[in-house]
């Protein structure tokens, strides 16, 4: 009896077993039925993003470029004109001075002794030959009526001339001294800024001797001298025969605008040791951005290149076969174009093959590009 029911409940605990395994099976494949994927299909690659800018037909100033430096328009070295004691200083260092302002002055004094002394050997000669023309016309008178000899006649008239000569040169004295008195008020012969003081208050300056008391520099206009290779003088000399040509004045960073002024001049020769020409260009400098002794960069305006094709340098790419830029198509992808450009500049050239204007450009985010790629963008301006 025990071992009957022992196998009975054998038989029951494999039914039940079974029955959990099939259950657990059942419900990992149910599982497994609803987790699987669904088999993805292929999708189009995302756009590019890219910054895009329109090609344009403007009329673009073709410019030669050279390094140049900022001339005083006049420089004055001012020296004393007679010799004398440095009285007075009438400038502070750095001012701006008008033309005849007082400078300097040297003492006066003894110009001014001179200047009496020559004013009263005049007067002196003066009542000389007054009383000589007296002398004259009395014993001229006399000589007539046979009272006076001919020959004291003739010696009257010869003093009246000495006399005459001697008061010529005393006019002559008095014009010197005066004008030596004069010397010793030293005056701003430019407009300018005054310079550092060279020689102080109490000092014997010697006329002539090549001491100076200060400089004086013109500003107000002001001169830029700059150089050009000789290649570029043909181009020069006629842009000189169409006017003045603008020149632009830009700081050493190349980006920074000085001033606008014009061409003066070309040298009158080629340096044989560096085959470059001179040239003299002159700005208003009104704001003063241009100081003495200055290096600039010097921009002189040769010609326009009227209804160009202007693109971005930024679109320009080097390939194997050359310059190219990517277009955008109407269906905003991308293909590549092979272009030949003539002038350019820091931020545009001229494209003279390749393209008609009006088209699309990347001018970034080229580096993810090839031909057919499709592209979002954002617009930049156009090239100016």
């Amino acid at each position: 009896m025990g071992g009957r029911y022992r196998r009975v409940s054998l038989y029951v605990s494999a039914a039940v077993l079974c029955a959990g395994l099939a259950s657990g099976i059942g419900f990992l494949g149910t599982s497994v039925a609803q987790t699987s994927p669904a088999v993805q299909q292929p999708s189009e690659p995302p756009a590019v993003p890219v910054t895009l800018a329109p090609v344009t037909r403007q009329d673009v100033p073709v410019f030669a470029e050279g390094i140049g430096t900022v001339q005083a328009f006049q420089s004055v070295l001012i020296q004393a004109r007679v010799t004398g004691w440095l009285d007075r200083i009438d400038f502070a260092e750095g001012q701006d001075v008008k033309r005849g302002d007082l400078l300097a002055e040297i003492d006066p004094r003894p110009y001014a002794a001179a200047l009496a002394q020559a004013q009263a050997k005049s007067a002196s000669d003066q009542a000389t030959l007054a009383n000589d023309e007296v002398n004259m016309k009395r014993d001229a008178t006399l000589a007539l009526r046979s009272f006076q000899t001919q020959q004291q006649v003739d010696n009257d008239s010869a003093a009246v001339r000495v006399m005459q000569a001697a008061i010529q040169g005393d006019a002559a004295a008095v014009e010197t001294a005066a004008l030596n008195l004069s010397f010793c008020r030293i005056t701003a012969p430019v407009d300018g800024v005054v310079g550092l003081r060279l020689v102080d208050v109490g000092n014997l300056i010697q006329a002539g001797a090549g001491q100076g008391i200060v400089t004086i520099t013109q500003i107000q206009p002001i001169s830029v001298v700059f150089t050009l290779p000789q290649d570029d003088l043909p181009r020069v000399q006629a842009a000189q025969a169409a006017g003045k040509p603008p020149v632009v004045a830009y700081a050493q960073d190349d980006h920074t605008r000085l001033g606008d002024g014009a061409l003066v001049a070309a040298s009158n020769s080629i340096s044989t040791g560096t085959g470059t020409i001179m040239l003299k260009a002159t700005f208003p400098n009104s704001d003063r951005h241009l100081w003495p002794g200055q290096f600039v960069n010097a921009h002189l305006q040769l010609s326009v290149d009227r209804n160009a094709v202007a693109v971005p340098i930024a679109a320009i790419q080097h390939g194997p076969d050359g310059l190219y830029v990517f277009v955008v198509g109407g269906n905003s992808t991308v293909a590549s174009r092979p272009i030949s450009i003539g002038y350019q500049d820091k931020t545009l050239a001229v494209v003279t093959k390749g393209l008609n204007g009006g088209e699309q450009v990347v001018v970034a985010g080229q580096s993810r590009l090839q031909d057919g790629t499709k592209v979002t963008s954002r617009s930049a301006k156009a090239a100016t």
